[in-house]
């Protein structure tokens, strides 16, 4: 019980924690905070209507790191995750820093989830059993 209890606060430990920044300097200024666990990515919205979205680490199946230029300057950058989510197949976490880091963490982890899951996702490139067999 006590080893469930401590693999379960390992999974639920925030991996890491940014916040949407403003594209000029950098700076934390606004109401959008991103928290990203082994299990988890959670983007909090909102100062009036605070609305937050989460999405299954093992749903996410590819992961897109842009930066533009103003982005480089400043050392930010935007990650966009394809996901298999019902609500938003395109999570966006715009304007960060340790973009690139954050991007590598999201791939090997949603890697892991998969496999932990046992739902990998498997590409059907139009290979028959038929096909084969001439």
């Amino acid at each position: 019980m006590a080893e469930e209890m401590k693999n379960q606060t390992a999974e639920d430990e925030v991996k890491y924690a940014e916040r949407r920044r403003l594209l000029f300097f950098g700076l934390p200024w606004t109401f959008t905070k991103y928290a990203i666990t082994a299990d988890m990515i959670t983007i909090d919205e909102g100062l009036l209507k605070v609305e937050e979205n989460d999405c299954y680490m093992y749903k996410v199946q590819d992961v897109k790191l842009t930066a533009t230029l103003p982005e480089r300057m400043f050392g930010l950058g935007t990650i966009t995750c394809y996901t298999g989510d019902v609500t938003d197949k395109e999570l966006k976490l715009v304007h960060i820093k340790h973009a690139r880091e954050i991007k590598n963490y999201l791939l090997k982890a949603s890697e892991e989830a998969r496999i932990k899951r046992r739902t990998l996702n498997m590409q059907d490139i139009g290979a028959d059993a038929d096909s084969l067999e001439d």
